[in-house]
Order: structure tokens, then sequence, then C-alpha cells
């Protein structure tokens, strides 16, 4: 019988500070920086869905916080949402009536998932980073692409066509920054290979 390999640290375990105070914070700033990064957005006159930088944000607060707290603050983002705060895009508080809501708990998906990745070393490497924050955007098309269907009454090719197809080269692009900046941030913070 093989044992697992022990969790990995992400970039917020580097922080010096420890404790439920500390994981608080953090959970709160990670749902402050997506909401900060999803009023970057840009409306596409052919889908109702605005192209935002939701998803990198997600990916970068799943990859730094780690699983558990990403689905904290992701959680809290959606929750929010949810409840009609105007937290997104253009500062929206239309919640779960907007045709876009299902990529919000794409986020969650995409955060958490990335998360677990980073605590398996995924986010050290460019290679490794870039595959890891592609499958992890996957996610936020299979939650948003079914929401996006029911909420408009669209059929699968129209979802695909409007809620996957224009947003799948800047996603591309998105997941190329996660893999620039993630493993440039560990080697400000020192090398992994110490843990």
């Amino acid at each position: 019988m093989t044992a697992l390999p022990l969790p990995r640290p992400v970039l917020a375990d580097r922080l010096p500070a420890r404790g439920a105070a500390r994981t608080i914070l953090l959970v709160l700033a990670g749902t402050l920086v997506v909401t900060l990064v999803s009023q970057v957005a840009i409306p596409l006159p052919f889908t109702p869905v605005p192209l935002t930088l939701g998803t990198f944000g997600a990916l970068l607060v799943g990859a730094a916080l780690g699983p558990a707290r990403a689905a904290g603050s992701l959680g809290l983002y959606a929750l929010l949402a949810a409840a009609g705060a105007p937290v997104l895009a253009g500062w929206s508080a239309s919640g779960v009536a907007t045709a876009s809501f299902g990529y919000v708990i794409g986020y969650l998906l995409a955060g958490v998932a990335l998360g677990a990745a980073a605590r398996r070393g995924a986010d050290r490497g460019i290679g490794s980073t870039a595959l890891s924050a592609i499958a992890a955007t996957a996610l936020v098309y299979l939650a948003g692409v079914p929401w996006l269907m029911a909420s408009t009454g669209m059929d699968l090719a129209t979802g695909l066509a409007q809620g996957v197809a224009p947003f799948l080269v800047g996603d591309a692009i998105k997941a190329a920054l996660a893999a620039a900046l993630l493993p440039a941030a560990w080697r400000i913070v020192g090398s992994p290979e110490r843990d």
C-alpha cells in the first residue's frame, strides 16, 4: 500500500500570521479580489454573458489560498451575488436572475479545483499551472452553460455558441497569465522544494 503524498503549501501559507483571524481575512480578501476583477467587463452584443476577469480572479484565489479557503472566498462571492449584493460585472445586483449566474457557481468549482491542484504542487511550473488552469476553467463552462441554457431557453448548440466559443481565446490568455504569475510568485516567496 502506497501512502498519499502530503499536501504542499499554497502561497497564502507563506504568510507569517496563523489562526482563525488570518483565515477569515484571507477568505474576505479572496472575495474582494474576485469582486473587483469581475468589474473589468466587456459586454458582448451577441450573448447575455459579459467577458470579465472573474475566471482569472477565481483561478488566482484558488491557487493562492488552497481549496478550503478558496471554497470560502468563492462561496461567499456566490452567496453575495445570489442575495443581490452588487458584486457582479458592472456592480450588478441581479443575482440569480442573470443568465450568467451559473458562471459564478463555476468560479467556485474552478477555484477549489485549482486550489487542490496547487496543494499537489501544480502551481510551481509553467506547464503544470497552465494545464491545471485550463482544466479548472472547463468547470466554469460546465456550470455556466447549463444555467445560461435554462435561463434563456437556448438549445445546446446555441448555449455553446454563446456561452463557450466567445470566451475560449480570453480564457486561454487567462490560463497563460496564471501560468506566468503563479510560478513567478513562488520564486519571490521562496522555493517550494524546501517544503
